[in-house]
């Protein structure tokens, strides 16, 4: 019998009419286990599931099948987006057949007069946003009296976010009889917390790996440098036949300016943020899904929740922060089954990072190299070609015959057919639309050239190690930078112009400090040397831009100036970088030089009043 795995659940026909309509097969293992349980009076459930196993329907289901129309609300779903809960309205508006009951999806950014109408005129579900929920139970708008069901999706997230004060807010005002679901991609100890402050004897399922959409999704990985990624991210567009993924950036000015910049060279793309309206964030979803769109770029918080069927590729743009967001960037691709590709740009000083990355998430990612230009073209010419044999496979027109021979009489064919398509596909075959990619540092190369430098400074190191007022008890030097956080520096920014601009490593370079109008690191005395060596011709009103710091602007001084403590900081060696030391607010695309290196951002002058 058809969908008999979902009737074995206890699922009425309305509820499998519904389900055959969306093309569902064979409920997933979070929807076997969950809804059985919920279809039982009083039972409650803390669930643990990926993105795109299919827990929406696991919780809808059981509700659409329990609700009654009456126009109160009986169900509450709180969820962490705006988006998402666009997403989870839609969904259980498609699950409800012909079931009268009404869904409103409540968050802010949206029309509160809207909503107050809406809940005012009667409705069975809500599903919103913890903050916009709690000011309408504030007003007295939302009446949760008859309220059955209270579901927390993506909990995680919400936690996240900071919603846990609001959240603990609506579960007290919310009566007691209610049924509490909980459902969490991850359960960190503040989820249990929650569970057992607001749950009774909750059933705990946690759904086995082999549910994540990981197991159907080709994970690879390229290894480019920072300035190569877009032209990285455009060959692997280019080389595929119907691209249509989403592109993960870290912050929101690195999606806007990827969005912009593959809008400009002719993709079908938009960026997607927080920054945006809701009005605008709809328009662009509703594009995406309608495929008017083939590439959305966007930050994992505006992605969270997004329901796009059918993606080909996930690109993680810059290397996602844990093995967690890994998982949920890896998700978007390779649903249901069906096969998805998700690819990692990683720098070279970011392979241990990823190391780590790749072990706790258990994943099989293999590196690749990026696709040469050459191979790029030579695929276009086969999809060229097999479109055109498709359509030479039909029966012209009679009208079109007598066109084409008029038109073909006393030319070569060939040469007039070559002219033809080099017309309707302009530069596509045109190899010297890419740009050259360069070649990743070889790490032995470096070494080698490093070690020279030492050695030719060797000789002087003893004695510059007594003389220097800037070096300290660890046997490394202070260096000090003119330009400061109001120049717009970060940590993250500045060890990419030192990396670049000097080639030394980022494990070289400790102790960072930003003020507002100046900086300073610490580095080994020959690396030191190399920093000041690459700077000396490069001034600022006649100074230095880096040269070595002062005993009063030291290490000891500088630290005691900015925080006020009264003991003097000693130096105990190379402290561990953080990865957040490598947040970069403006993307790694920011460069001022026209040769595409990095550079020290220009001193902002004061505005005269």
């Amino acid at each position: 019998m058809e969908l008999e795995g979902f009737r074995e659940l206890g699922l009425g026909e309305e509820s499998i009419k519904a389900l055959r309509e969306k093309g569902f097969e064979e409920p997933t293992e979070i929807q076997r286990r969950a809804i059985p349980l919920l279809l039982k009076e009083g039972t409650e459930i803390v669930g643990q599931a990926q993105t795109g196993t299919g827990k929406t329907a696991a919780f809808a289901l059981p509700i659409l099948e329990t609700v009654s129309q009456n126009g109160k609300v009986q169900a509450l779903i709180l969820v962490p987006t705006r988006e998402l809960a666009s997403q989870v309205s839609e969904e259980m508006s498609s699950l409800r057949g012909t079931r009268h009951l009404d869904i409103a999806p409540i968050y802010g950014g949206a029309s509160m007069v809207q909503q107050l109408k809406r809940l005012k005129r009667g409705t069975e579900i809500v599903v919103g946003t913890p903050g916009r929920v709690l000011d309408h139970i504030r007003r007295g708008s939302l009446d949760l009296n008859e309220l059955e069901f209270l579901v927390l999706d993506e909990a995680d997230e919400m936690l996240d976010m900071g919603f846990i004060d609001d959240i603990e807010a609506v579960l007290r005002a919310v009566p007691d009889k209610r049924r509490m679901l909980l459902f969490s991609a991850t359960m960190p100890p503040a989820i249990m917390k929650l569970a057992e402050g607001f749950m009774k004897n909750p059933e705990i399922i946690r759904t086995q790996k082999k549910d994540t959409a990981a197991i159907s999704t080709d994970q690879i990985y390229y290894e480019v440098r920072e300035a190569d990624k877009l032209e990285a991210l455009t060959r692997i567009i280019d080389r595929e036949p119907d691209f249509y993924g989403v592109v993960f950036c870290r912050t929101k000015l690195q999606c806007d300016e990827i969005g912009q910049k593959l809008h400009d060279r002719g993709y079908d793309a938009a960026s997607l943020h927080g920054d945006l309206s809701q009005r605008e964030r709809e328009q662009i979803l509703r594009r995406m899904k309608e495929h008017q769109l083939s590439i959305l770029v966007a930050t994992d918080v505006a992605a969270r929740g997004l329901d796009i069927q059918d993606l080909t590729h996930v690109i993680n743009y810059t290397i996602p922060q844990d093995p967690e967001i890994y998982i949920h960037r890896v998700g978007r691709t390779g649903r249901a089954g069906k096969n998805g590709t998700a690819i990692t740009f990683i720098t070279p000083s970011e392979s241990r990072k990823f190391a780590y990355i790749r072990k706790a998430a258990r994943s099989d990612i293999r590196k690749e190299e990026i696709p040469r230009a050459e191979e790029i073209i030579e695929k276009k010419k086969e999809r060229i070609k097999e479109s055109i044999l498709d359509i030479l496979e039909g029966e012209a027109k009679p009208e079109y015959m007598e066109l084409a021979e008029s038109v073909l009489a006393g030319r070569d064919s060939t040469e007039a057919f070559a002219l033809l398509l080099s017309s309707i596909y302009k530069n596509e075959l045109d190899a010297s639309r890419y740009k050259e990619i360069s070649v990743a540092p070889q790490k032995a190369k470096r070494e080698k050239t490093r070690r020279d430098k030492r050695e030719e400074s060797r000789n002087r190191e003893r004695y510059d190690r007594v003389k220097s007022p800037s070096m300290d008890e660890g046997g490394k030097t202070r260096l000090f930078i003119a330009r400061g956080r109001k120049d717009g520096l970060t940590k993250g920014m500045l060890i990419n112009i030192l990396i670049d601009q000097t080639g030394v490593r980022d494990e070289d370079i400790s102790d960072i400090e930003i003020n507002d109008t100046s900086a300073f690191v610490s580095a080994p005395f020959s690396v030191a040397e190399e920093i000041l060596k690459a700077y000396s011709d490069r001034t600022l009103k006649g100074k230095p831009v880096i040269m070595r710091a002062k005993p009063e602007g030291g290490v000891r001084d500088s630290r005691k100036k900015a925080s006020g403590r009264k003991e003097a900081f000693r130096g105990k060696g190379k402290r561990r970088r953080k990865w957040e030391d490598d947040y970069q607010p403006y993307g790694r695309d920011t460069r001022d030089g026209e040769d595409g290196r990095y550079s020290f951002p220009d001193r902002k002058r004061k505005r005269r009043k």
